[in-house]
């Protein structure tokens, strides 16, 4: 998967630990591709699904220990991370061939670097997850399910790119049952007001 050209150029803060970024990535006619950060200690942290940053916002971070990507689709800028601070880049173990061979696999219920668990989230496609962090707020790392847009708010990814659409909204709908209360997203700025009650309604909308 290509990388994106665009480079986010600065940082922002979700909460005590976690941190995100985003560009509009031409890759995909403009829309949003998200990425985080979670810090492990206060030294180091784990990036999510990483687009690339500037220079100058790379330093606000804290050491990056590993990357971690939901799918394949997200390798993004993994492998020029893995490169430049020689950490290891995981992916789901039953994912196809990636650009680079991962350093480590992982399945369903994996207990990831920063405390994220790996919850599988069909749809997409079968090889595509969610990380959850417990801890209290307890914050919940979507991929590829739902956008959160700055103006409308959340929507289903296009099910044009699904593999199986009713799948996707059998995931979201077990989402639910996640002790969360920050939702961050691939597509989209986080979600942090009351974000359950956000999925409901867009699980109640009649389907397009």
């Amino acid at each position: 998967m290509t990388e994106p050209r665009e480079i986010a150029k600065k940082v922002e803060r979700v909460t005590h630990g976690i941190y995100h970024w985003r560009i509009h990535n031409s890759a995909i006619g403009g829309a949003i591709s998200s990425s985080h950060a979670v810090a492990t200690n206060g030294e180091s942290c784990v990036f999510v699904d990483p687009v690339r940053l500037s220079d100058e916002a790379l330093t606000m971070l804290p050491e990056p220990q590993a990357i971690l990507l939901t799918a394949r689709c997200h390798q993004r800028s993994a492998w020029r991370y893995r490169e430049q601070f020689g950490i290891e880049v995981w992916l789901p173990e039953d994912a196809s061939a990636a650009d680079e061979e991962p350093d480590r696999r992982y399945a369903e219920g994996d207990i990831l670097p920063g405390d994220l668990k790996a919850i599988r989230t069909p749809g997409p496609e079968w090889p595509h997850y969610s990380f959850l962090l417990e801890s209290a707020p307890g914050i919940l790392f979507c991929s590829d399910l739902i956008s959160n847009d700055p103006e409308n708010g959340l929507d289903f990814i296009p099910f044009e790119y699904h593999e199986d659409p009713a799948e996707t909204q059998r995931s979201v709908e077990r989402l639910l049952d996640l002790p969360f209360s920050i939702l961050c997203l691939d597509h989209g700025p986080p979600l942090d007001g009351d974000p359950k009650s956000a999925l409901r309604e867009l699980l109640a909308r009649p389907v397009a």
